[in-house]
């Protein structure tokens, strides 16, 4: 049984994981039989009320994170490249605010350290990740100016250009799609970068998922 991390950055698609996207990836996961090791950074962030679309309280990702997985969630820094087979990322602003500063700072973001880490080793190791949504913009930060991998977050052309101007080669998908560099192991899929709904995501999260566990090293 392949185990694979689950990175999340939050919960709810203005401050953290898109739960629509974390929901998909983690049922395609285990349908497909894998096993999944929660994960997130322990670090504050300003919260944004849903309602409101305003900056609400200070919260804690790996807390709210923890709504998500039902409690069972581990600090991503006490999670090791030896502890998983592969690695998950669900989209939602917290991928592009929590876990890397994409959102404020653009092709000069910064990525969270043990995240950083974790998907380093991930890569050193030839384990395979995908992303999903606006998360492959930080794949881009990590990988794009030595390894260049192809990537996609949709059709949005300023959001592809920042990420080419980072060394990433970016591709137009639609929602349904995957795109995949087999190369660098690496998966992405636009899930709301282009979908309207859950059911328009599915398709391409399924097929994301499908192609990482179908990278892991035998």
């Amino acid at each position: 049984m392949p185990k694979v991390a689950l990175i999340l950055s939050g919960c709810g698609v203005q401050d953290g994981a898109e739960i629509h996207e974390a929901v998909l990836c983690l049922v395609a996961l285990q349908k497909a039989g894998a096993e999944i090791v929660y994960c997130a950074p322990d670090m504050e962030f300003i919260s944004v009320n849903h309602l409101t679309g305003k900056p609400a309280e200070k919260r804690n990702v790996l807390v709210e994170a923890a709504r998500i997985a039902r409690g069972d969630i581990r600090d991503i820094a006490k999670v090791s490249a030896k502890d998983v087979d592969a690695a998950v990322l669900p989209g939602g602003f917290g991928a592009a605010k929590n876990l890397c500063t994409f959102a404020v700072d653009g092709p000069a973001c910064k990525v969270n350290e043990p995240t950083a880490k974790l998907l380093r080793d991930l890569k050193a190791a030839g384990k395979p990740i995908g992303a999903a949504c606006i998360a492959p913009a930080l794949i881009a930060k990590l990988f794009g100016a030595d390894n260049h991998p192809e990537l996609t977050i949709g059709s949005d052309a300023g959001t592809a250009k920042a990420i080419e101007s980072l060394g990433a080669k970016h591709t137009t998908a639609t929602a349904a799609q995957a795109v995949v560099d087999r190369k660098n192991r690496i998966v992405t899929t636009p899930a709301y970068m282009c979908a309207k709904n859950a059911a328009e995501a599915a398709p391409g999260i399924e097929a994301m998922v499908r192609e990482v566990l179908a990278l892991i090293p035998k």
